[in-house]
């Protein structure tokens, strides 16, 4: 048996629930919204499509009903609108995080926290300075998203399986991130080296994109959707169902998410952002410390740069 408790039943919160459902991540599902209607009406609509995929129970409920929770999802806050970084939403939704904390961990003080609001990397280190809970156990959906961006583009570009394709981003999730092309690769060949290691494939793409080219795809595709449909919800809904399926399962698996930073990269020390990291049943439960181009590492130190600044200039 395995619970999981959403905060937040908006697009995001409810696609999670949707897309957990489907997938049958957890026995038991609750939503938890201010808006106790909406939260109804959404677990209403999710259960009644029970018949057709694996049976779970989904419900809305209230904070109390978290209790025995493993994890609990957090995606309340002011949506990001077009034009908007995602920095700049960040002491409404710090406020909105303070809020929530001593609430949510009040019931659930043994589960694995998953902060998803933007600015996602600000929120998990105000989470965790504020709610007690220790920071193995608080995780940000970080550039998970973006990582998931990048591999289906480098998929389109090489006409190959995103199972094959070994890319991350790092970093903040937004416009300082980065992708540490040295550690990236296509069934371990260089990813830029690829094409000419494969021989009689007729349908064989060159690449037609530059890094540079691919990395702007990446930092801009969030915008370009929600200018299109107002919105960024499905992607993100099946990043969260994949860190709570791996999380659950006790096997651990590597994954940019956010997390605290130690000095595990010279110059970047207390502040929460992505590099890569085992992610077990009981949350964060290790480090990958890939070894950085000079390059890189002077890019995760911005990012780290830009996201303290932020940090020091919100109200925790």
């Amino acid at each position: 048996m395995s619970k999981i408790t959403i905060i937040g039943a908006g697009s995001v919160g409810a696609t999670v629930g949707y897309a957990m459902s489907l997938k049958g991540t957890a026995s038991e599902i609750v939503l938890v919204d201010i808006n106790e209607r909406k939260a109804e009406g959404e677990a209403l609509d999710i259960r009644q499509g029970m018949p057709y995929s694996p049976q779970n129970k989904i419900y809305a409920g209230t904070y109390e009903d978290a209790k025995g929770s493993d994890i609990v999802v957090i995606t309340s806050g002011v949506p990001r609108k077009a034009g908007m970084s995602r920095l700049d939403l960040a002491q409404v939704n710090v406020n909105v995080i303070k809020s929530i904390a001593p609430q949510i961990t009040k019931y659930a003080p043994d589960a694995v926290y998953i902060i998803v609001s933007n600015p996602v990397d600000v929120l998990t280190y105000v989470f965790q300075n504020v709610s007690g809970i220790p920071e193995e156990r608080v995780i940000g959906t970080g550039t998970l998203l973006d990582t998931a961006r990048l591999r289906t583009k480098l998929s389109e570009n090489f006409n190959i399986s995103m199972k094959n394709v070994h890319a991350y981003v790092y970093g903040e999730h937004g416009d300082s991130s980065f992708i540490p092309w040295s550690i990236s690769n296509i069934s371990g060949i260089d990813v830029w080296e690829y094409p000419k290691h494969i021989l009689n494939k007729t349908n064989m793409k060159q690449a037609e994109f530059t890094k540079e080219e691919i990395t702007e795809h990446v930092k801009k595709s969030g915008g370009w959707i929600i200018e299109r449909k107002g919105a960024t919800f499905y992607a993100i809904a099946a990043c969260v169902t994949h860190i709570c399926g791996c999380i659950l399962s006790g096997v651990e698996i590597a994954l940019t998410v956010s997390t605290r930073q130690h000095g595990e990269y010279d110059g970047v020390d207390d502040v929460c952002l992505s590099t890569l990291a085992l992610i077990g049943r009981h949350g964060v439960c290790g480090k990958i410390v890939f070894p950085l181009t000079d390059e890189e590492l002077k890019s995760l130190q911005t990012s780290a740069v830009r996201l303290k600044e932020v940090i020091n200039s919100v109200e925790i």
